[in-house]
């Protein structure tokens, strides 16, 4: 089975092209996802290490990438492996590693992209001292306690 799943910020705009097809036009974008190392090496100096994965989206994926993602979006996106070669001009080749993008999403909100994502200050203190609240039995939601005001839900 060939599926990636991936997280992490574009390095830059992505370049937009098109190309034609049997259907007419197909708009494509091409970008570079830097996707954080789980676990840092036992040398390493403890900065955190990326990988810098290039993708190639197609058709609606295309259009929303080109669309709506810029340098430094955060994107959790779906796809395939595909790996490809080619003859450069020196006659040496080339081998490629693409992810091909099937679905795609934003991975943070608006605030969190522009610095704002810290969570609301609550100035009630015993809401900030009582605990998160247990989920209520036979159900996977988490109660949300009386003193959380609906404008501090990232949802309405």
């Amino acid at each position: 089975m060939n599926n990636v799943v991936l997280m992490g910020r574009l390095t830059r705009d992505p370049i937009q092209r098109m190309a034609n097809s049997v259907n007419g036009e197909l708009e494509i974008a091409r970008f570079t996802l830097a996707v954080d190392r789980r676990r840092r090496s036992s040398g390493d100096s403890g900065e955190q290490t990326a990988d810098f994965i290039s993708c190639t989206a197609f058709g609606k994926q295309a259009e929303f990438v080109n669309k709506y993602l810029h340098q430094g979006t955060k994107v959790c996106l779906q796809g395939h492996i595909q790996t490809g070669s080619y003859t450069n001009k020196d006659g040496q080749t080339v081998y490629t590693t693409d992810v091909i993008v099937e679905s795609i999403e934003f991975a943070e909100s608006k605030a969190a992209a522009s610095g704002g994502g810290q969570a609301p200050a609550y100035n009630n203190d015993s809401a900030a001292a009582a605990p998160a609240p247990a989920p209520s039995e036979g159900s996977d939601f988490m109660n949300i306690p009386d003193s959380v005001d609906d404008d501090g839900l990232p949802f309405k």
